[in-house]
């Protein structure tokens, strides 16, 4: 199912294509090389003054780093994560050898962009989620002090709804997108002054 965004101006194919669906094939496969050209977009993102702040953890079904990080998630979330190819943590490190990295949960959220989008490319789907335990993570991965897990990924390939069983879920994977409109998003002058005509 292909849900593109619907636009006041064109996008990227790439920005347009991206959702983050829940329903995914659990026989489908994401290879190393995959998972490599996701890595690889996520390590070239930009951050302040190069410092690099995000790391991920990493496991492809069927592996134990898969099987912990999938422990970790919440009961709804593991309810259809399990059918990820790989589920990723994006961790934050909040500091190096020269002290505190500014900005580092804003460098992590650009590398999280790049990675997600570079799946869209390789003709997988990601699904990143706020739901799951980071202190497991950091107990289960000995994750140091100065690292914190910030977001858990399922990447995959896409299935039918219908492997959501609920019909809840069924119905909220098909809804259409939703955004708010760009003259409550951008403004000039003053809030709430919208900056486009």
């Amino acid at each position: 199912m292909r849900k593109p965004a619907e636009s006041s101006a064109p996008l990227a194919e790439l920005i347009a294509q991206r959702w983050s669906p829940r329903a995914l094939d659990g026989t489908g496969e994401v290879s190393w090389e995959q998972l490599r050209a996701l890595l690889e977009a996520a390590r070239w993102a930009p951050s302040f003054g190069n410092t690099q702040p995000a790391r991920y953890l990493v496991g492809r079904r069927g592996d134990d780093t898969f099987r912990r990080i999938l422990a970790t998630l919440t009961p709804r979330n593991q309810g259809w994560a399990h059918r990820a190819g790989a589920l990723l943590v994006a961790v934050m490190v909040t500091r190096n050898e020269k002290g505190e990295i500014p900005y580092a949960e804003y460098g992590l959220g650009l590398a999280g962009q790049n990675l997600v989008l570079q799946a869209v490319a390789e003709g997988l789907v990601a699904h990143q989620m706020a739901g799951f335990d980071a202190d497991a993570v950091r107990r289960e991965f000995a994750v140091p002090p100065e690292a914190v897990p910030r977001v858990a990924i399922a990447v995959g390939v896409q299935g039918d709804a219908e492997v959501l069983g609920e019909e809840r879920d069924i119905e909220r994977e098909r809804a259409p997108r939703r955004r708010l409109p760009l003259g409550e998003f951008a403004f000039t002058g003053t809030w709430g002054t919208s900056a486009l005509p």
